[in-house]
């Protein structure tokens, strides 16, 4: 019999075989005359007992907590460069597009690898993967923070290659979430995973805006998350564990072969739940995008024409994203989970509502900025709370929807679609159409104002066009997830000397026969309720463009009292 401490195991247990009748007192404080210390038994190894510690951190929710650490980073690194963005664009001498060329830069470079890293993800080790990619983009932005002014271009370069290292988090670490918990409790985590989102942004805004005033110079600003990343690296490597993918389903038969990459993408293609929720998705990366770049300058420009100016509004909007992202998950997920008792589409359904009632406040953004900058936070405070309810929400839409072994993939090609429709382009082009909107007419300070509004006034159609996705998004969910749920569980196989041997082939033809005969009964419901769906999504379709564009007009003719064509003698008259 061998005495076992924490994790420690004698190489031997001696007895001698005769016993005696000396008495051993156990670990546990108890007295056992069946015990007899050996000569033989040696003591723990060194690091045995820390191995045995390090196991019992290996929890799921330990791991679930790292890894939304290692994404806060993430982010918060990526917008750390929208903190300081004027300071940048002092620095470097470059326009309103120029500048936008680095957020676009970064997300083409973090698109095109997010397929690649899908790929490696659903076939290699997923947690060396993650950490290598924080390794590197960690080191990349610290080496970024000492490029001259000279050299825009390098710098341009640097973000291409730090969103290379980001795209390889994003696309893996949420399908190691989803292969450590199931239902509910999956719902919570990737809650709190996706809740990064929003928390690293406005942390970014925070940590650029401080450390530029700290020390005096921007450059400071890319000094500190580095350091972050390589802890959250070293976390990942030690603490997180490799868990086997689907695991934790129910169905056993998403533990089969594994397909082609090639396959993969054409069933999801074909999955219209997933590509209609990437196309939503894609929305609200445009808007965030955008705004995550754009706002903070608007609202400079506001006070500029106020001439309240207080250079504080960085940090403000980070603060504000800080407390709407943690609002608009939490309440993303309660209202959700609150909904699936009323109706199975609750998750496609919440998202669609949400947008559409966030677009209406983004519009009002553009209304009050002018008159109050108190208004405009109000605004975006409310706007970015409905917008934020997305986030987590969409992540348990795409794993109700596709198996385990697709769902890296899946992750990393709606990360590339989100993108490429999304944030990839609509910074570079707001700033494009602000100097087009600039060069048209004589520069001021009212007129960089009024032209970087009217280039975000694309952002609101932009979301409605997300919402009335997910509204798609609803028609055809239940049925995606019934496939994802089973996937022929009825067709398992076993091997039988090589042989490939269905099982119950009478039970099967009867399984198939009861199938056909729901199909039936359920065809002419199935319909109605798609026309129904399709009438609705037509209908909300032509009121909210309608109700938009009618609030953008009067916005833009009784509130603000100016228009394009009109807009030349009101400057002239600031002036």
């Amino acid at each position: 019999m061998c005495v076992e401490s924490d994790g420690c195991e004698p190489d031997s247990c001696g007895g001698g075989g005769g016993g005696g009748a000396d008495e051993v007192r156990t670990l546990s404080g108890s007295v056992s005359a069946a015990l007899k210390p050996s000569p033989e038994m040696r003591a723990c190894k060194p690091g045995q007992k820390f191995r045995a510690a390090l196991l019992r951190c290996r929890s799921p929710a330990a791991a679930a907590g790292i890894l939304s650490f290692g994404n806060v980073l993430n982010y918060m690194d990526r917008y750390t460069v929208a903190g300081v963005l004027s300071d940048i664009q002092r620095h470097f001498d470059v326009t309103d597009s120029g500048v936008g060329l680095l957020q676009t830069v970064f997300i083409c470079s973090f698109m095109v690898a997010a397929p690649i890293f899908g790929y490696l993800g659903d076939r290699f080790n997923r947690k060396v993967i993650l950490s290598c990619g924080i390794f590197f983009w960690s080191a990349v932005t610290l080496l970024s923070s000492f490029i001259t002014q000279e050299y825009y271009w390098v710098f341009v370069l640097s973000r291409g290659l730090v969103g290379i290292g980001e795209s390889s988090y994003s696309s893996i670490s949420p399908t190691i979430i989803g292969d450590l918990f199931t239902n509910n409790k999956r719902t919570t985590w990737l809650s709190v995973f996706y809740l990064a989102i929003p928390l690293g942004s406005g942390l970014g805004y925070i940590l650029g805006s401080s450390a530029k005033d700290l020390a005096q110079d921007w450059h400071w600003a890319l000094r500190v998350s580095p350091v972050l990343g390589m802890t959250a690296g070293v976390l990942i490597l030690v603490f997180v564990p490799e868990p086997k993918r689907g695991i934790v389903d129910q169905t056993a038969s998403h533990m089969r072969t594994r397909t082609s990459w090639i396959c993969d993408i054409r069933a999801l293609l074909k999955n219209r739940s997933y590509m209609f929720s990437s196309l939503g998705t894609a929305a609200v990366s445009f808007a965030t995008g955008a705004f995550g770049i754009w706002i903070p300058q608007y609202l400079a420009r506001a006070q500029e024409v106020q001439e309240t100016a207080v250079n504080k509004d960085s940090l403000i909007f980070g603060v504000i994203t800080c407390v709407t992202g943690l609002l608009g998950v939490v309440i993303g997920a309660a209202t959700t989970r609150f909904f699936r008792k009323k109706t199975d589409r609750a998750d496609p359904l919440v998202c669609a509502v949400s947008m559409l009632g966030s677009a209406i406040f983004i519009c009002l953004i553009f209304v009050v900025a002018k008159k109050s900058i108190a208004g405009a936070y109000i605004c975006i405070f409310i706007g970015e709370t409905l917008l934020f309810l997305n986030w987590a929400i969409t992540a348990d839409i795409l794993m109700y929807v596709v198996i385990p072994t697709r769902r890296a993939t899946a992750v990393a090609f709606q990360g590339f679609t989100s993108h490429l429709l999304g944030d990839a382009g609509s910074p570079y082009l707001i700033g494009l159409i602000s100097d087009a909107l600039q060069q048209s007419y004589t520069t001021s300070v009212l007129w960089q104002f009024l032209s970087l509004g009217y280039a975000l006034m694309l952002c609101p159609f932009v979301i409605v066009l997300g919402g009335i996705f997910f509204l798609a998004t609803a028609l055809f969910f239940l049925d995606d997830r019934e496939k994802a749920e089973r996937q022929s569980p009825s067709e398992r196989r076993s091997e039988v000397g090589g042989l490939r041997v269905c099982r119950g082939v009478g039970e099967l033809n009867r399984r198939e026969v009861e199938r056909k005969r729901e199909k039936k009964q359920k065809k002419q419901g199935k319909l109605l309720t798609h026309s129904n769906y399709m009438l609705h999504i037509i209908i909300v379709t032509i009121i909210s463009h309608r109700l938009y564009f009618t609030l953008i007009v009067l916005f833009m003719s009784a509130g603000w009292k100016l228009n394009l064509l009109g807009c030349r003698d009101t400057i002239m008259s600031y002036q």
